[in-house]
This record gives structure tokens, C-alpha cells and sequence, in this order.
């Protein structure tokens, strides 16, 4: 293993990996920034069910990640590049066996009974014990697993870009509606390419892009062999950035724009984390159905530049938060339509806020909550203005819907995406092994590009 030590590299102290061939499994790992020790060993783990390993932990202070690996998307990658193998060594039988259960194939320390899921079990080398789950701070490392054969309804994928969302660290974090067994492949989106297929598979082929069908796969890896049933295909005449981030935040703002209020164009929308993959997502398929949008944003050093860039995806208005409390505000409505919906990925006050301005009989939808405190609606406004306090969350909706609509919705997004009325949002292309540094820059304030691990 080669390391370097540039600016403010990422170091570990312990990563089992070799050669090429790794993937991310989550496990114990410090971080050092500025030659200094950072005690909150970024990022969290998950946390979810309690295990016994028997395995030790050693230290490797020597093992280095820099930063400065990191690359926009106007640069060029070959995802192709990378040849890598994982998986388990299991008998192939039993994991078939083990599959057919709707538990996301997740890694575990012991075999899963049958029925429990984890296709892709495998014994790690190393696993971490916390003493309290509340207090939990541990990261992932790099590990070889051998690469599973493919059965008769399997496909081969060999996986081309995985974004980082913040539901991915709060399942490290331990706070999210999905947390895994441990130990687990990291990531619940990307898109990846068909390698081969198993003699019963009808719906993919070798070269197709295909991207999870549900939370929980792993996408942080390099190759895997999935169930046909467990991906979607997808165009490969899009963006990559575009299909790796297609399956959660453009969904979750199409569902919202269309499921909870009759919108016409001309009607208002408002939401605040507006510089958000949702948010960017809502500004766009807003547009294309004719709808006006007010986008709220923290005030922040870059604010001019993050505003112009709204506005080029077609935001019709940019305020931030503190203007929004203004008194001046309403002279604002009185030119622009009050808004009939709400989209909420904050709480506190800024959800608050957004109340304060729909229009009587409107509805506010949450889908996240980054401010880590509870929404608040006065007496008067659910009485007397006749709000609608909504909740919305992707995969309760993929529960609720049959695996036909998802694909249908997919289709819809990337037909938007072919007309360029859809793109990606801003992105940083992140080689995997500097997976750290990605993750670190993923949980900063006022970063407003997507974090995208290649392979």
C-alpha cells in the first residue's frame, strides 16, 4: 500500500485491504486531520443490533489517505478501471436460500437463520465492540471479501459510482427508520454495470446499468452479485452522476410534488435545504410542471454563488432564513402566490417559518430533519388556517407501492433527465479508497457538492 501525506489528509489507524480488491465494510477506524488526533472518530457507526465478536483490533498508524485525490465531475474517470472482487465464501446454496428474504443483504458476524436475509454473509476479519451504543463513534475500513458465484438468478455487477446522502450517515449514525446487522456494506444508492448474468435471468443483461431497487443493498463496493429482483435497470445514455443519484433524491421530490397537493402551474411551492440533492431535484421537476419555487437557504460565505447557481436550475426566488423572518416578507406575497405547499428537510425554527407562509389549507411535508429538532405548529395555525402536517419517507412509499411503479417513476425521472430538464447535482468524484475524506467533508457545514465514491 502506497501513502501519502498532503495538506489535510485523512489518516486511519487501521484498514484491511490489499491489492485491489476491497470494499467497504464498517469497522473501527480514527481519524487524524493536521497531524492531531481527532477524538470523534468520524464518521459514526451503525448501530442496531447487539453482537459478540471474537475478533481483535489492531492499530496501523502508519496508513494514510490524502484528500487531494478528490475530482469534480467535469473530469475524467473511467469507472471501468478498477478490477475488483468481493463477497462471501459461503456455499452458494445457502445464500440462495438466505435471499429470499426481503432483509437487505447486509454482512454479519454469525451465518443469518434462514428467512433472516444476508446473501452476501461473509465473517469479517475485524469487528469493534462499543461499550453503549449512545456513545458509538467508530468508522469503516477497506476489506477483501471473495466474490460470490453466480447462480442461476443472480447477476454479476460491477459497480461504477455511489454518492454519499445523509441517510447513509444516519444509518452510521445510528439514527434512521433502516439499521443494519453489523458488520454491513455502507451505501444505499449507485448505479452499476452488468458483468454476467445467471441461465434464469430475463431482465438484465451483461452491459446494462442497473441501481438498487431498495435501501440496504451496499453500494459502497467495488463488485457484488445481487438477486435480479433486488436492482432496476436504467438508461445508459445519462449522465453517470445522474443515474448514481437517480434512486432516492429525485424520487423523494417528485412523490412530494405530486402525492399531497393538487398543484397547477402557476401555484407556489416553498422549502427550506433548498441546496439539498432534493431540494436541487424539486427546483428542477418544478420547472418542467410549471410550478413557482421559494427557496430558503442559511446564510453562508458563498451565498451569491450557491444562489446564482438556483437559479440557473430554475429557482424563481432565493431567501435566506433570516429574511424570512423579516416583516418585509409580506409585501414578498403579495407579488408572488402564497405558497400551497411546504417541503421540510430541517425542523425547529426554520420549519416554523415555512408554515407561517402557506396559504390557508396548505400542507407541509417532512422528509428530514437536519437540524435535529421537532417541528412546531401554533394552535391558530392548525385551527384557524387549516394546515396539513405530513410525513414522507421513500421507502414507506416503496412499501406502500409495487416494484412496477418505482420502475415507472425511474422512467419518468430519466425522461426528464434526457430532456435536460433534470441533472445531478453539484458533484465531487471521490476515488473509494479515500472514502474517509469524502465521508469527513460529507458531514461539514455549508457543503453544498455531493460526495460520489468511484470504482
Amino acid at each position: 500500500m502506497q501513502h501519502i501525506s498532503r495538506g489535510n489528509s485523512c489518516h486511519t489507524t487501521e484498514l484491511g485491504w490489499t491489492h485491489n480488491r476491497h470494499t467497504i465494510l464498517l469497522g473501527p477506524t480514527h481519524t487524524l486531520h493536521r497531524g492531531r488526533h481527532d477524538t470523534r472518530r468520524t464518521p459514526h457507526a451503525f448501530m442496531h443490533t447487539t453482537f459478540t465478536p471474537t475478533y481483535s483490533w489492531t492499530h496501523n498508524t502508519h496508513s494514510t489517505f490524502s484528500c487531494t485525490s478528490l475530482r469534480t465531475h467535469s473530469q475524467a474517470h473511467n469507472p471501468l478501471s478498477t478490477r475488483s472482487h468481493i463477497q462471501h465464501s459461503r456455499h452458494r446454496e445457502q445464500a440462495r436460500h438466505v435471499r429470499s428474504s426481503n432483509t437487505p443483504t447486509f454482512f454479519r458476524d454469525t451465518p443469518p437463520a434462514p428467512g433472516l436475509g444476508g446473501a452476501n454473509w461473509v465473517r469479517p476479519t475485524r469487528a469493534y465492540l462499543p461499550e453503549s451504543r449512545s456513545r458509538v463513534r467508530r468508522a469503516g475500513r477497506l476489506k477483501n471479501l471473495e466474490l460470490a458465484a453466480v447462480g442461476g438468478s443472480d447477476v454479476h455487477v460491477k459497480m461504477l459510482a455511489a454518492p454519499i446522502n445523509p441517510s447513509d450517515i444516519n444509518m452510521i449514525q445510528g439514527n434512521y427508520g433502516l439499521l443494519p446487522q453489523l458488520p454491513a456494506v455502507g451505501g444505499n444508492e449507485g448505479v452499476g454495470q452488468v458483468v454476467a448474468v445467471g441461465s434464469g435471468v430475463t431482465g438484465v443483461k451483461p452491459g446494462d446499468w442497473v441501481i438498487p431497487a431498495n435501501p440496504g443493498l451496499g453500494t459502497w463496493r467495488t463488485e457484488a452479485v445481487f438477486g435480479e429482483e433486488e436492482l432496476i435497470t436504467v438508461p445508459s445514455d445519462i449522465p453517470l452522476q445522474s443515474a448514481a443519484t437517480l434512486g432516492v433524491n429525485p424520487c423523494t421530490a417528485y412523490r412530494m410534488l405530486v402525492d399531497f397537493e393538487r398543484l397547477r402551474p402557476g401555484d407556489s411551492i416553498i422549502q427550506n435545504a433548498s441546496n439539498s440533492g432534493v431540494g436541487q431535484a424539486v427546483i428542477q421537476i418544478a420547472a418542467a410542471r410549471g410550478l413557482r419555487t421559494i427557496n430558503v437557504l442559511r446564510d453562508r460565505p458563498d451565498l451569491q454563488k450557491l444562489t446564482d447557481r438556483l437559479k440557473n436550475l430554475g429557482a424563481n426566488h432565493v431567501v435566506t432564513e433570516e429574511e424570512l423572518r423579516k416583516p418585509e416578507m409580506k409585501s414578498f406575497f403579495k407579488d408572488v402566490p402564497q405558497p400551497r405547499l411546504a417541503l421540510n428537510c430541517v425542523g425547529g425554527k426554520s420549519s416554523t417559518e415555512l408554515l407561517r407562509h402557506l396559504a390557508p389549507g396548505g400542507t407541509m411535508v417532512t422528509y428530514g430533519g437536519m437540524a435535529k429538532q421537532p417541528v412546531i405548529a401554533s394552535v391558530s395555525q392548525l385551527i384557524f388556517k387549516d394546515l396539513k402536517l405530513r410525513g414522507f419517507w421513500l421507502s414507506q412509499w416503496k412499501k406502500d407501492h409495487s416494484p412496477d411503479q418505482f420502475k415507472e417513476l425511474i422512467l419518468t425521472l430519466c425522461d426528464l433527465i434526457r430532456r435536460g430538464q433534470l441533472t445531478a447535482p453539484a458533484c465531487s468524484e471521490v476515488p473509494l479508497q479515500d472514502y474517509l475524506c469524502a465521508l469527513e467533508a460529507s458531514t461539514q457545514p455549508f457543503v453544498s457538492s455531493k460526495q460520489i465514491l468511484t470504482m
